[in-house]
C-alpha cells in the first residue's frame, strides 16, 4: 500500500508531507487511524535504519538524517470493554464450543488471540517441585513486545487445557482436527450479535486485567500475568514466585465462585480519564 504512493520516490525525498496521499487514500478506505499509523511507523523505521545502520560501499549511511515522521492522533481509538460476569455468560453461551473454550482460556490467562490459537503442547513446561501448576512459555516471535511470555494457568485455564489434551498432536486448540487461523471468525461475530455485545477478542485480555486489579492483585503481578514488558526477566522465576503468580491468577476463579461483584465503571467520564493511554496501560488499569 505504501509502494503505490512513495515506491518511485528517492529515499531522500520521503518526508511527512510526501506521505499525505497515502494517509488520505487510507482515510477514504475508512480504516482506523491506528492502521494508518502502522504504515507510518514502517516508513519511520526504514528511514531510521537508513540513517544509522545501513551503509553503502564507502561506509556512508544511506541517509544523512532521518526525516521526522509524526504519527496521527488516534481519536477514533475504540475504548476497551471489559466484561462483567453476566455479559461473559451471555456471550459465551452463544459461542461455538471450540471458541468458548478459547475465550474462557483468554479471560483466565490474559493471552492475546494469536497466542491462544497457536498455543502448542511443546511450549508446556513441567515444574517437578510444583506439579499442581501448569505453565507455558510462548516464544517472543508470537508476543507483541517480542519477548518470551510466561503463561500461568489458573484452575479454570488448566481444566480447559486438560480437556483438549490428546485431541491434536501439536496444538492445544483446534477445530475439526485442524489448528485455527484466528478467533475473530464468523462464529465469534454471530455470537456477539446474538448476545448484543460488540466485544472484540482483545477485550477478553482487558477483562482479565481488570478483574486482577479489582481483587487486589499487585501491579507487578498483573504485569507478569498479562505478559507486559516490565524490565524484569519475565520467564525466570523461583518456585515461590511461580506459586505466588498461580495464587494471584486463581483469585479470579475464587471471585466468581464466591459471587463477588466486580463493578466495572463505564461512561463518558471514565473514557475521557483514560483517553490517550496505551492498550497495555488500559489493560493494567
Amino acid at each position: 500500500m505504501l509502494v503505490k504512493h512513495i515506491g518511485n520516490m528517492p529515499l531522500e525525498s520521503i518526508h511527512r508531507g510526501a506521505l499525505q496521499p497515502f494517509i488520505e487514500a487510507r482515510r477514504r478506505e475508512k480504516v482506523k487511524t491506528r492502521t494508518i499509523n502502522h504504515g507510518l511507523k514502517i516508513v519511520r523505521r526504514i528511514c531510521n535504519l537508513a540513517s544509522t545502520e545501513w551503509m553503502d560501499e564507502y561506509g556512508l549511511t544511506w541517509l544523512a538524517n532521518a526525516p521526522k515522521i509524526k504519527l496521527l492522533p488516534e481519536h477514533d481509538l475504540r475504548k476497551p470493554y471489559p466484561l462483567n460476569w453476566d455479559e461473559q455468560n451471555k456471550l459465551f453461551r452463544e459461542l461455538p464450543s471450540h471458541l468458548e473454550k478459547m475465550a474462557l482460556f483468554a479471560v483466565n490467562t490474559g493471552c492475546r488471540d494469536r497466542e491462544i490459537f497457536q498455543l502448542r503442547w511443546d511450549w508446556e513446561i513441567k515444574i517437578p517441585e510444583l506439579p499442581n501448576i501448569m505453565v507455558f512459555i510462548i516464544p517472543g516471535t508470537l508476543v507483541k513486545n517480542g519477548e518470551d511470555r510466561l503463561v500461568v494457568c489458573n484452575v479454570t485455564a488448566r481444566s480447559i487445557v486438560e480437556s483438549e489434551r490428546g485431541k491434536h498432536p501439536t496444538h492445544v486448540f483446534n477445530f475439526r482436527g485442524r489448528p485455527l487461523a484466528r478467533m475473530l471468525s464468523s462464529g465469534w461475530r454471530s455470537a456477539r450479535k446474538k448476545a448484543e455485545l460488540h466485544v472484540r477478542v482483545h477485550d477478553l485480555k482487558h477483562t482479565f486485567g481488570r478483574r486482577l486489579r479489582s481483587i487486589g492483585v499487585s501491579f507487578e503481578d498483573r504485569q507478569d500475568l498479562l505478559g507486559h514488558r516490565s524490565g524484569r526477566i519475565t520467564t525466570h522465576y523461583s518456585s515461590a514466585e511461580l506459586q505466588s503468580l498461580y495464587e494471584a491468577a486463581n483469585k479470579v476463579c475464587e471471585a466468581r465462585r464466591s459471587g463477588v461483584v466486580l463493578t466495572l465503571l463505564r461512561g463518558a467520564n471514565l473514557n475521557s480519564k483514560h483517553e490517550g493511554l496505551s492498550d497495555q496501560q488500559q489493560a493494567i488499569l
